[in-house]
Protein backbone atom coordinates (compact mmCIF):
# COMPACT_ATOMS: atom_id res chain seq x y z
CA UNK A 1 0.00 0.00 0.00
CA UNK A 2 2.84 2.41 0.87
CA UNK A 3 4.56 1.65 -2.44
CA UNK A 4 1.40 2.36 -4.41
CA UNK A 5 0.89 5.62 -2.50
CA UNK A 6 4.48 6.68 -3.21
CA UNK A 7 4.02 5.79 -6.87
CA UNK A 8 0.80 7.80 -7.00
CA UNK A 9 2.46 10.85 -5.44
CA UNK A 10 5.37 10.54 -7.84
CA UNK A 11 3.04 10.21 -10.82
CA UNK A 12 1.15 13.30 -9.66
CA UNK A 13 4.45 15.18 -9.41
CA UNK A 14 5.50 14.10 -12.92
CA UNK A 15 2.21 15.19 -14.48
CA UNK A 16 1.71 18.48 -12.65
CA UNK A 17 5.31 19.72 -12.76
CA UNK A 18 5.92 18.37 -16.27
CA UNK A 19 9.20 16.85 -15.03
CA UNK A 20 10.77 20.26 -14.50
CA UNK A 21 10.99 21.03 -18.22
CA UNK A 22 10.92 24.79 -17.61
CA UNK A 23 14.15 24.48 -15.62
CA UNK A 24 15.87 22.61 -18.44
CA UNK A 25 14.80 25.23 -20.98
CA UNK A 26 15.91 28.05 -18.66
CA UNK A 27 19.24 26.28 -18.10
CA UNK A 28 19.71 26.04 -21.87
CA UNK A 29 19.33 29.81 -22.24
CA UNK A 30 21.46 30.60 -19.20
CA UNK A 31 24.30 28.32 -20.32
CA UNK A 32 24.27 29.81 -23.83
CA UNK A 33 24.61 33.21 -22.12
CA UNK A 34 27.49 31.86 -20.05
CA UNK A 35 29.16 30.61 -23.23
CA UNK A 36 29.01 34.16 -24.61
CA UNK A 37 30.73 35.42 -21.45
CA UNK A 38 33.57 32.93 -21.90
CA UNK A 39 34.07 34.14 -25.48
CA UNK A 40 34.96 37.63 -24.22
CA UNK A 41 38.56 38.79 -23.78
CA UNK A 42 38.08 39.40 -20.03
CA UNK A 43 40.26 37.66 -17.45
CA UNK A 44 39.04 34.24 -16.22
CA UNK A 45 38.31 35.72 -12.79
CA UNK A 46 36.03 38.37 -14.30
CA UNK A 47 34.30 35.80 -16.50
CA UNK A 48 33.72 33.63 -13.44
CA UNK A 49 32.10 36.48 -11.52
CA UNK A 50 29.94 37.31 -14.53
CA UNK A 51 28.99 33.63 -14.76
CA UNK A 52 27.68 33.75 -11.18
CA UNK A 53 25.67 36.85 -12.08
CA UNK A 54 24.14 35.29 -15.19
CA UNK A 55 23.41 32.11 -13.23
CA UNK A 56 21.21 34.19 -10.92
CA UNK A 57 18.77 34.65 -13.82
CA UNK A 58 17.96 30.93 -13.77
CA UNK A 59 15.15 30.94 -11.22
CA UNK A 60 13.24 33.98 -12.53
CA UNK A 61 13.58 32.65 -16.08
CA UNK A 62 12.28 29.23 -15.01
CA UNK A 63 9.36 30.94 -13.25
CA UNK A 64 8.52 32.86 -16.42
CA UNK A 65 8.71 29.69 -18.52
CA UNK A 66 6.56 27.95 -15.90
CA UNK A 67 3.82 30.52 -16.48
CA UNK A 68 4.08 30.12 -20.25
CA UNK A 69 4.12 26.31 -20.12
CA UNK A 70 1.52 25.93 -17.39
CA UNK A 71 3.68 23.96 -14.98
CA UNK A 72 2.97 23.83 -11.27
CA UNK A 73 5.62 24.58 -8.65
CA UNK A 74 3.58 24.22 -5.49
CA UNK A 75 1.73 21.00 -4.78
CA UNK A 76 0.60 21.37 -1.16
CA UNK A 77 -1.21 18.03 -1.28
CA UNK A 78 1.88 16.13 -2.48
CA UNK A 79 4.59 15.36 0.11
CA UNK A 80 7.17 14.73 -2.66
CA UNK A 81 6.97 18.30 -3.97
CA UNK A 82 9.50 19.78 -1.49
CA UNK A 83 12.02 17.09 -2.45
CA UNK A 84 12.75 18.80 -5.77
CA UNK A 85 13.69 21.99 -3.95
CA UNK A 86 15.85 20.10 -1.44
CA UNK A 87 17.66 18.30 -4.25
CA UNK A 88 18.37 21.66 -5.84
CA UNK A 89 19.65 23.13 -2.57
CA UNK A 90 22.11 20.25 -2.30
CA UNK A 91 24.27 21.76 -5.03
CA UNK A 92 24.82 24.86 -2.89
CA UNK A 93 27.02 22.77 -0.60
CA UNK A 94 29.42 22.34 -3.51
CA UNK A 95 29.79 26.10 -3.96
CA UNK A 96 32.87 26.26 -1.68
CA UNK A 97 34.63 24.38 -4.49
CA UNK A 98 33.62 27.17 -6.86
CA UNK A 99 34.87 29.81 -4.43
CA UNK A 100 38.20 27.99 -4.23
CA UNK A 101 38.42 27.78 -8.03
CA UNK A 102 37.45 31.44 -8.37
CA UNK A 103 40.16 32.56 -5.96
CA UNK A 104 42.92 30.07 -6.79
CA UNK A 105 42.35 28.80 -10.36
CA UNK A 106 39.69 30.88 -12.09
CA UNK A 107 40.59 29.34 -15.45
CA UNK A 108 39.03 26.09 -14.13
CA UNK A 109 35.99 27.75 -12.58
CA UNK A 110 33.72 27.09 -15.56
CA UNK A 111 34.66 23.41 -15.56
CA UNK A 112 33.77 23.11 -11.86
CA UNK A 113 30.53 25.01 -12.35
CA UNK A 114 29.50 22.76 -15.24
CA UNK A 115 30.38 19.57 -13.34
CA UNK A 116 28.38 20.65 -10.29
CA UNK A 117 25.45 21.73 -12.46
CA UNK A 118 25.46 18.49 -14.40
CA UNK A 119 25.92 16.21 -11.40
CA UNK A 120 23.06 17.81 -9.47
CA UNK A 121 20.65 16.51 -12.14
CA UNK A 122 21.22 12.86 -11.21
CA UNK A 123 18.65 12.45 -8.39
CA UNK A 124 15.95 14.01 -10.56
CA UNK A 125 16.09 10.83 -12.65
CA UNK A 126 14.37 9.06 -9.76
CA UNK A 127 12.14 11.94 -8.70
CA UNK A 128 10.67 12.41 -12.17
CA UNK A 129 11.19 8.82 -13.36
CA UNK A 130 13.16 10.31 -16.26
CA UNK A 131 16.33 8.55 -17.40
CA UNK A 132 17.34 11.66 -19.36
CA UNK A 133 18.33 13.37 -16.12
CA UNK A 134 20.75 10.57 -15.21
CA UNK A 135 22.28 10.51 -18.68
CA UNK A 136 22.64 14.31 -18.76
CA UNK A 137 24.30 14.28 -15.32
CA UNK A 138 27.02 11.94 -16.52
CA UNK A 139 27.46 13.45 -19.96
CA UNK A 140 27.72 17.05 -18.71
CA UNK A 141 30.07 16.20 -15.84
CA UNK A 142 32.40 13.97 -17.82
CA UNK A 143 32.16 16.15 -20.91
CA UNK A 144 33.18 19.28 -19.00
CA UNK A 145 36.14 17.42 -17.51
CA UNK A 146 37.12 16.03 -20.91
CA UNK A 147 37.02 19.42 -22.57
CA UNK A 148 39.12 20.94 -19.77
CA UNK A 149 41.68 18.12 -20.01
CA UNK A 150 41.99 17.81 -23.78
CA UNK A 151 41.33 21.27 -25.19
CA UNK A 152 43.67 24.26 -25.02
CA UNK A 153 42.84 26.93 -22.44
CA UNK A 154 41.75 29.23 -25.25
CA UNK A 155 38.87 26.82 -25.94
CA UNK A 156 37.39 26.92 -22.43
CA UNK A 157 34.23 28.53 -23.88
CA UNK A 158 33.46 25.06 -25.26
CA UNK A 159 32.54 23.90 -21.75
CA UNK A 160 29.50 26.19 -21.32
CA UNK A 161 28.61 25.74 -24.99
CA UNK A 162 28.69 21.96 -24.53
CA UNK A 163 26.65 22.26 -21.32
CA UNK A 164 24.04 24.43 -23.06
CA UNK A 165 23.88 21.91 -25.90
CA UNK A 166 23.32 19.09 -23.42
CA UNK A 167 20.50 21.01 -21.75
CA UNK A 168 19.00 21.69 -25.18
CA UNK A 169 19.12 17.98 -26.03
CA UNK A 170 17.63 17.05 -22.65
CA UNK A 171 14.85 19.59 -23.16
CA UNK A 172 14.17 18.23 -26.63
CA UNK A 173 14.14 14.68 -25.28
CA UNK A 174 11.70 15.63 -22.54
CA UNK A 175 9.45 17.57 -24.90
CA UNK A 176 9.44 14.70 -27.38
CA UNK A 177 8.61 12.09 -24.74
CA UNK A 178 6.13 14.30 -22.88
CA UNK A 179 5.66 11.70 -20.17
CA UNK A 180 3.63 14.22 -18.19
CA UNK A 181 1.08 14.58 -21.01
CA UNK A 182 0.47 10.84 -21.13
CA UNK A 183 0.30 10.70 -17.36
CA UNK A 184 2.79 7.86 -17.15
CA UNK A 185 6.36 7.75 -15.95
CA UNK A 186 9.31 6.89 -18.19
CA UNK A 187 10.02 3.21 -17.69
Amino acid sequence: MVTSTLAAYREDLIVRTKTGIEFMLAATLVWFGIALIWLTPYAAYDKSVLTFMVGAVMLPLALLLSKVMGTTWKLPDNPLQPLGLWLNFAQLFYFPILVFLLLRSPEYFIMGYAIITGAHLFPYAWLYDELGYAVAAGVISLGALGIALFQPPTSVYLIPLFTAGCFLLLSGWMLTRRTWARGVGAH
